[in-house]
Order: C-alpha cells, then structure tokens, then sequence
C-alpha cells in the first residue's frame, strides 16, 4: 500500500522503514532535506514540499502526519486540506488533544476529505518491536488502511493468549484496535500515557526508598546497602511488577548506576493534563494520575515559594531552622 509520511523524526522516520520492510511504498518529506535524503536512500520517494508530496500519491491518497502536537501539526493539516481531493484521508499520529480530532475531522469532511486519529506507542522501539496502535475513525477508512496499521502492529508474538470472548477483535492481540469514532484513539492513548505517569512515579519512588535505605540518615544497624541493578534485573524475571518500564529501568541501571547523566528534571507532553482534566469532567478519582503529574512539575523546580512557606512556618511554630547544605 502507498502511504505519505510527513514528519520524519525518530518515530515517523522509523514507521516508514517498518513499512518499507513489508513492502509499503512511502513518499515522504520533511522540514529537514536531510532526513529526507537519508530515507530516500533506504528506498523511499523523497518530496520537495507537502505539494510535492501529494503529487505523488495516487488517489485514494492516505497522508500520515508525525509532528508534535499542536501549532505544526495544526498548520500542516490546514495546509494539507487545501491541496488534497475528495476522498483522500489525514491521518494524525502524534499526541493530538482528542478533541483537536474531532475539530479538524469536521473541518475536513466539508472538503469531502476523511480524517483518521492513531494514538502511537513504541517510542524509539518501534521498529524492532512495533507500534502498539489505538485508532479512531470512520470504520470504513480504518479498514481500507488496515494494511498499513497490521504492518506497523507488534502481531501476536510470544505474549500469553488471553481467552477472548466470541466475536471479539482479533486486531488487539496484534497490537492495535480501532476504538471508536474520530478522536476516540486519541483519548485512550491520552488515558493511556496518563497510566504510564503513574507507573513510572511508582518505580522512582520505589527505588528511591530501596536507594535510601543505606542513607546516613538512618541508624547503622538499620542500613541496607541494597544492588539496585540486581533488584530490577529479578523483578523483571517472573515478578508481579515486571513490565517494559522495569526492562527500561533495569537498563539504564546497568549502564549507569548512579544516573549520573541525568539530572532529574522530568518533562510532560499534555497527555496526563488532559487525563486529569478528563478525570475531573468525568467526577473520576484519580489520585495516583493526579500526583505522579504533580511530581513531574516539581521535578522541574528548584524550591518553590511554597517549600519555602513550608519551613517558615516550621520556624515561626516550633523555631526548627533549616539544615545547612553546602555549596
């Protein structure tokens, strides 16, 4: 099947090779010559500009769009819905507010232009190990791209079969699903990374508390001086919390024990908001979402006005003075 890739970071420029690698054709073009020149050389249809791009798809075309949420992906869907016919589809596969989807699905269907949203996990992985992809869509449309999604998936590979009921969508085993209409892949991949928050606060915090027990300030009988390498190597073997985040984990401990290239400031993309915001509209408890997003904001502080307060009112209440750290 023939697809247009614009966009060719680490994910998109890896989607494309995967496809490449089952036979997919692909045209594509990015901001950067260079990174269009790089795919060109493995085999893909380099294009100039969107244009040029779209010149070089046959119809019905499909044109898929990898850029960070927001102002690019917005402006060159916009460009993209001037230039492209009747029956043609945008695909959006990036970390688009779900509702965006709904928006630009609406704007598209007035120039008879289709719209399909794939919320896309894998990261940097993907290639080696697939996208686990979460689509929205007329039904019709996700069907007819089926073959590139079934490319892309992780197929069934060595995980356990669960029983499935009758009737049930064999696609999930292979590692992508069409959940619902426009916008309906999004909201699970927002949800989706919402979880990831949680998780990975819950292994910083308890390796941290592994890590602290051979701190000073713990009474020298009480100390452990604990392997934290080792830890994470068996829990990934036949533990209840193994996971792709504790492979990850196990990883960079290896490499690094201390982490000494990393500094501690923790970034967030606008899915675990909109998570808690989606929490709130829907009157959900999500105390553990909530507090790993609040963790990343601090993470990104130094102390804060409020930790501030916090050992002024300590002083002011019983005369505590703060600990001295050097310089």
């Amino acid at each position: 099947m023939q697809l247009g890739m614009i966009g060719l970071g680490r994910m998109g420029a890896n989607i494309v090779r995967r496809l490449m690698k089952d036979g997919h054709a692909c045209v594509v073009w990015d901001r950067d010559p260079a990174a269009v020149a790089a795919l060109a050389k493995e085999g893909a249809t380099g294009a100039g500009d969107y244009k040029d791009l779209i010149a070089k798809l046959k119809p019905p075309r499909a044109v898929w769009v990898m850029l960070p949420a927001g102002a690019p992906t917005e402006d060159t869907i916009a460009e993209l819905a001037t230039s492209l016919s009747g029956g043609d589809t945008v695909i959006d596969g990036g970390n688009t507010f779900y509702r965006d989807d709904i928006r630009r699905a609406k704007a598209l269907a007035a120039r008879s232009l289709t719209y399909v949203d794939v919320g896309t996990s894998g990261g940097v992985w993907g290639l080696e190990r697939g996208y686990c992809m979460m689509i929205g869509g007329d039904k019709a449309v996700v069907d007819r791209l089926d073959p590139i999604f079934k490319t892309l998936a992780p197929g069934l590979g060595d995980i356990a079969r669960t029983k499935r009921a009758a009737g049930a969508d064999p696609r999930a085993e292979a590692g992508y699903i069409h959940a619902g209409p426009v916008g309906a892949g999004h909201f699970v991949k927002m949800v989706h990374n919402g979880i990831e928050y949680g998780l990975m606060q819950a292994y910083a915090e308890g390796f941290d508390i592994l890590k602290g027990k051979g701190g000073d300030a713990l009474p020298e009988g009480d100390r452990f001086d604990l392997n934290l390498t080792d830890i994470a190597e068996v829990w990934r073997r036949g533990s209840v919390v193994s996971s792709w985040l504790l492979d990850l984990t196990a990883q960079a401990l290896a490499t690094d024990g201390a982490l000494s290239k990393f500094t501690g400031a923790v970034d967030d993309s606008g899915e675990g908001r909109w998570t808690i915001d989606a929490a709130i509209e829907e009157a959900v408890p999500a105390n553990v979402l909530t507090a790993s997003l609040f963790a990343r904001f601090r993470s990104r502080e130094g102390h804060s006005f409020g930790e501030k307060l916090l050992s002024a009112m300590r002083f002011g209440f019983g005369g505590h003075v703060e600990e001295k750290t050097g310089s």
